[in-house]
């Protein structure tokens, strides 16, 4: 397999933004990007990405979940299939490139492959998750999961901020929750599994580097913390008898703050927060926060979370209250196959002076499907590391360094596989 001319990948780098950009029109708060799991927005996203798939010359269906999917190559239902993917929903008010980057990407490299009539000795087949961000309904890797045959049937009964049953908004979106298990790929089917994405991170940037290869991907635990107090008058009740719950949920987010602080690798987030009634003139008698802890090494992880429930219990005893720390999700960390990940090196070598390792703080969906099947990931420069926001940005440069990697990547398999 021969690589493309520099005019041609320049040319592939500016059609990848302009659907980036395309894409990123397709939300369902005008002024944001936001397109959250089964939403009518990611129901536009999987129609025009799906054709998106179809000019590449690839067949393409929406499985039982709503994951998008397309198939390349093939005709045998014994040959080996190389998945290639990333995710299509967002987070609220996000940027246009965490997820949609990675699937368009590999959409561009299947096509060189359809006009170039070049034959592989494995099929492609490429997923363009239907949750990953785990927005909705507080659980990420939904999508993902369903494909790995991981999925937790309990989970549809989940609802959403507006009460609505995740079963019935996937069978809105044309989806069949008594059809999940069709949506499983048999692993012993698969080559492996490759991911772009960008970095999230400002690692590439500081070594002035477009591209980088991910050896790890951190562990992630999401609680959801309540606190408990009693609601009262805020003008009537003195201040040393109060039992206020916000107050409570204020120190413990200090806490943990200052124990990921002094705990090396470790990451503390409270994302949300949510005080109860809601009055400004009454007390808060509830407060429930989400807690998202990682770190690259689980027995950290798990032993930091550990601390920070106790460190709850602690202070809810101390001001009279109750407190109840749930876990919502764990996930271990994943390591990247070795063997992909040399390979993945080597196409990185011939198109880059220098070939960065860096582990990755944030989730992805490789984390499930590297389960299931070898896994390596990509990454690619984002400016100031900045991502899950509208300022995330990225060069075009660095788009068309990194689809000559993935398609070098593609042609090393190939040459590895024959």
């Amino acid at each position: 397999m021969k690589l493309r001319d520099k005019t041609e990948s320049a040319g592939v780098a500016r059609l990848v933004m302009h659907r980036c950009d395309e894409l990123g029109a397709i939300t369902d708060e005008p002024g944001f990007v936001t397109r959250t799991f089964a939403s009518p927005a990611m129901t536009r996203a999987n129609k025009l990405v799906a054709s998106w798939m179809r000019e590449a010359g690839m067949t393409t269906h929406q499985d039982a979940v709503g994951n998008l999917i397309g198939h390349y190559g093939g005709t045998d239902s014994k040959m080996p299939i190389l998945l290639l993917g990333s995710h299509l929903d967002t987070v609220r008010h996000a940027g246009k490139y965490d997820g949609p980057l990675g699937v368009i990407l590999a959409i561009s490299c299947v096509q060189r492959i359809h006009q170039r009539r070049i034959s592989l000795p494995f099929a492609i087949r490429i997923a363009g998750f239907a949750d990953e961000e785990g927005v909705r309904y507080h659980t990420a890797y939904l999508g993902s999961k369903a494909l790995a045959g991981s999925f937790n049937a309990a989970d549809f009964e989940r609802e959403d901020e507006q009460g609505v049953k995740m079963s019935s908004a996937i069978r809105k979106f044309g989806g069949d929750p008594a059809k999940l298990k069709t949506c499983a790929v048999n692993p012993s089917q698969l080559l492996g599994y490759f991911e772009a994405h960008i970095e999230q991170g400002p690692v590439l940037e500081k070594h002035n580097l477009s591209v980088g290869v991910v050896t790890s991907i951190a562990g992630q635990s999401r609680y959801q913390v309540h606190f408990k107090g009693k609601a009262n008058h805020a003008g009537t009740t003195p201040m040393d008898q109060r039992s206020d719950a916000l107050c409570a949920a204020a120190e413990f987010i200090l806490k943990a703050e200052d124990h990921a602080k002094k705990t090396p690798g470790l990451v503390a987030t409270i994302g949300c927060i949510q005080a109860l009634p809601g009055a400004s003139n009454v007390i808060p008698g509830d407060a429930i926060l989400t807690m998202d802890i990682r770190h690259q090494k689980d027995t950290a992880r798990i032993s930091a979370a550990g601390k920070l429930k106790k460190m709850a219990d602690s202070l809810a005893a101390r001001r009279g209250i109750k407190v109840s720390v749930q876990l919502v999700q764990a996930t271990q960390s994943a390591p990247c196959s070795a063997k992909m990940t040399q390979l993945l090196g080597v196409a990185v070598g011939g198109h880059q002076k220098h070939v960065l390792k860096l582990a990755s703080g944030a989730g992805h969906d490789a984390v499930v499907i590297s389960k299931i099947t070898p896994s390596a990931m990509l990454f690619i420069r984002c400016k100031d590391g900045v991502s899950h926001h509208p300022d995330e940005s990225v060069r075009i440069s660095d788009v068309k360094v990194a689809y000559d990697v993935m398609s070098s990547f593609i042609q090393l398999l190939a040459k590895h596989h024959a």
